[in-house]
């Protein structure tokens, strides 16, 4: 569509048969260009419950099992309430209700958070480049679907700037209609929470699409490349000896100033642009000069080494005390979004000169500037002046002080700084050992520590034990030197015609999406190790943000980086970083295109049609090994919806519930053949929709069983299974006890295992069923007339 608002058409003389008029003028609210003929699907511009019937489909089948953090609520001045053992609350919600509630809140909150970003972007882009600038992500290589989510959903196809206005005004509303839900004595029942939880997740989908399709286009990201460069990683790519701005969070605009500004200015090699979290991504795919430090967990360690000149930070992921951590290395901080002022004073209508001075004299400690362009002069003028003066400054201790104040640990009985950190590293052993000269202890616990610093809240006496981890880790940290592959984009049409066909008949075993945020339990290398795992096994690895650095820090047996051994193809054993947090929609981008592409399905407008195809047929299973905020919980909601499983690491459980499907309740696990309308039973493909797994080597058995589907050849579930049993010998030393569910006939069997899983299909009483051409919706089933006219 090209859409344009308000306009006017003014006419001196109208004459017809009937009517003379003169000065007649009109004014249309909105005008509507439609380039793309595919007619309307049941469903476009969903509202609340327009899916809803899809939804209660899915949670029939994986019931909610709730771990309540807190059994009481306190959202309203009615409470506390308590909720234990069956209790009401006053407006009378039970636990049930108020578990999904919260999720409900989580993952609108993480909505909204991408909306905002991507209305941010296209506001700035628009005022920046006009409304007329077109959307173009890869058109070149053959991207003719280009914003696949937001067709699916919203039922239009954007084609400029402007256009994406209004998919965001749709976006709104919805995260407004749901959160209206939960106040007090609206929504009451636990499934239809859940199943808002649901269109949370959807249109976080399309907002994030909305964000990436916006920059992609205006700022020349790779558009759809598997050879996007690869790029520098690591706090030790960092070259101190040159003036180095940090900039951290999402929204890239600054970043894109700071760097033009240094080409305007000649100083493109004469400044070090270094970044945290998706930021750092962006600025490398507009600039592959700009270098990464490292996830969200690295930002501590990084401005406390005193190495940045001047902190950029815009939007999301941003530790809220970084003001004041800056100020202990008397780096000045530039904040650059409403959402996030940090306390600092607007400087945004104040010349550049006078912001600079300050900043550079200390007079002010930071600033607020909403003007990007500004913020890229300020930020390389101030760093260039300020280096040279502030180069003492850092907080990480020398060893002679590590040494002395580990001596001054308590060695409290019950170890506070152990039960503060969230993933329960052993630091009270550390310090002891440190007491003793021995810094190895602190040194291994750099690699794992997410540096939250909540040890160094919970030290009785105030000991500064991050800071500790680091400075007996500043050799380690400095020989940071690593590679990633630049976020590509979205996957391009012919990549989806190559191995849509395989991935559907179950050749290509399966989809592992490997996504959000750092906090992993025993640190990334879990995460690289489980990409290096199943990208050996020949299955597509996707990632993005966050996890996609965790796998470029990691080096093979080899010493091998791992985008530098595996394509950045989206094929059978290639490693796909598609950019940051907002291009995760190219994932699920690439499962919709499948079925628009390969199977011919109707987009436009036709969500149930396609999540029930992608459900039973697309092997694919997102793992969100760290996942820790409300953004982590949309995203995957949104998967939920397509009915793609996703499964979260040990600290997942703290999502307050999980979506379990029931292996042992054989009526869960019926679909129908399209074929014959008759119901089949298909085995629990996949098992379940939302899991915890304690241990990496949990996630990825269960990771290849969630991605055996119905439709599966023969072939294609012969190749899942043997995948599936031998990560399980491999790592629980024994066959499957659940095989016989997923043999439909003898061919499914794999080769090699043939005759020791004959013995246990008639041990398990199996009997042989059919393939079939598997729907959750009746209305698929083929009917006589359609049968005849074939």
């Amino acid at each position: 569509m090209t859409s344009r608002k308000n306009v006017k058409f003014k006419f001196d003389k109208l004459k017809s048969e009937t009517a003379e008029i003169d000065g007649l003028e009109v004014s249309i609210g909105k005008l509507i260009r439609e380039k793309w003929d595919e007619p309307y699907g049941p469903t476009p511009s969903p509202s609340l419950a327009t899916l809803r019937e899809w939804d209660l489909k899915l949670l029939k089948r994986y019931k909610p099992f709730y771990l309540p953090y807190c059994d009481v609520c306190c959202l309203c001045t009615m409470g506390k309430c308590d909720l234990t053992a069956g209790k009401r609350g006053a407006c009378g919600l039970d636990i049930c209700a108020q578990q999904s509630r919260i999720v409900l809140i989580a993952c609108c909150m993480g909505a909204a958070t991408h909306i905002g970003h991507a209305r941010h972007l296209v506001e700035h882009l628009i005022e920046k480049y006009g409304r007329d600038s077109p959307i173009d992500v890869g058109r070149s290589v053959g991207v003719d679907i280009e914003a696949p989510v937001t067709r699916l959903v919203y039922g239009e196809k954007p084609e400029t700037l402007g256009d994406l206005e209004e998919v965001l005004d749709y976006v709104e509303k919805q995260v407004t209609q749901l959160l209206a839900s939960t106040h007090t004595g609206q929504e009451g029942d636990n499934l239809d929470f859940e199943s808002k939880v649901f269109h949370a997740g959807m249109i976080d989908q399309v907002g994030m699409e909305i964000a990436d399709l916006a920059q992609i286009s205006v700022y020349g990201f790779p558009k759809a490349d598997p050879e996007a460069p690869l790029v520098e990683l690591g706090i030790g790519v960092i070259d101190t000896t040159k003036p180095t701005i940090l900039v951290i969070g999402h929204n890239v605009p600054p970043s894109v100033e700071i760097i033009n500004y240094m080409e305007e200015s000649g100083l493109s090699d004469s400044i070090e642009v270094a970044g945290i979290c998706c930021t750092s991504i962006d600025a490398t795919r507009y600039n592959p000069k700009a270098k990464i430090v490292g996830p969200i967990s690295w930002q501590l360690r990084f401005i406390r080494s005193g190495m940045a000149d001047v902190i950029v930070v815009d939007e999301q992921c941003i530790r809220t005390d970084v003001a004041i951590e800056a100020q202990k290395t008397m780096t000045p901080v530039i904040a650059t979004a409403e959402k996030n002022c940090l306390g600092l004073p607007n400087r945004t209508n104040d010349p550049v000169d006078e912001i600079v001075k300050d900043l550079v004299e200390g007079k002010a400690h930071g600033a607020l500037i909403f003007d990007p362009d500004k913020v890229g002069e300020v930020a390389v003028r101030t760093a260039t002046l300020l280096a040279p003066k502030r180069k003492k400054f850092k907080v990480i201790p020398e060893i002679s002080e590590i040494l002395e104040g580990a001596s001054k640990c308590a060695q409290c009985r019950f170890a506070p700084c152990m039960r503060a950190c969230p993933n329960n590293l052993p630091i009270r052993e550390a310090m002891e050992q440190a007491a003793k000269g021995d810094l190895e202890g602190l040194s291994n616990l750099y690699e794992v520590c997410i540096g939250c610093v909540r040890c160094e809240s919970a030290c009785t006496n105030d000991l500064p034990i991050h800071n500790y981890i680091v400075g007996a880790s500043i050799k380690k940290m400095m020989e940071e030197k690593y590679k990633i592959r630049s976020g590509r984009g979205p996957i391009q049409d012919v990549e989806i015609r190559k191995v849509g066909g395989p991935i559907v008949l179950g050749e290509i075993p399966g989809v592992i999406a490997l996504v959000g945020c750092a906090n992993y339990p025993k640190g990334g290398n879990e995460v690289a190790e489980i990409a290096e795992e199943f990208a050996k096994r020949r299955f597509i690895v996707t990632t993005s943000g966050c996890s996609a650095m965790s796998i470029g820090m990691y080096r093979d047996e080899d010493g091998r980086n791992l985008y530098e051994v595996y394509p950045g193809e989206f094929d059978a054993g290639g490693i796909v970083n598609v950019g940051s947090c907002v291009a995760n929609p190219h994932i699920a981008g690439a499962a919709i295109k499948i079925a628009s592409i390969f199977a011919r399905r109707k987009l436009r407008g036709n969500y149930e049609e396609i999540a029930d195809y992608i459900h039973n047929r697309v092997g694919a299973v997102g793992i969100a090994w760290g996942a820790i905020t409300q953004k982590a919980a949309s995203i995957a909601s949104g998967f939920w919806r397509l009915g793609i499983p996703v499964i979260v690491g040990p600290h997942g459980s703290k999502y307050r519930r999980m979506l379990l499907g029931r292996k042992d309740r054989k009526e869960d696990w019926y679909v129908y053949d399209a074929r014959t309308g008759e119901k089949v039973f298909v085995g629990p493909c996949p098992e379940h929709l939302f899991y915890t797994a304690e241990t990496k080597e949990e996630a990825m058995v269960m990771a290849a069983k969630l991605c055996m589907r119905p439709n599966d050849t023969a072939r294609g579930r012969m190749i899942k299974l043997a995948h599936y049993i031998d990560l399980h010998k491999r790592f629980y030393k024994v066959m499957p006890d659940d095989i016989h569910l997923f043999v439909r006939t003898e061919t499914d069997l794999p080769i090699t295992m043939k005759e020791e899983i004959k013995k246990i299909l008639a041990e398990k009483g199996w009997k042989e069923n059919i393939i079939p051409d598997p729907t959750l919706l009746p209305r698929m089933v083929h009917t006589k007339e359609e049968k005849s006219d074939e």
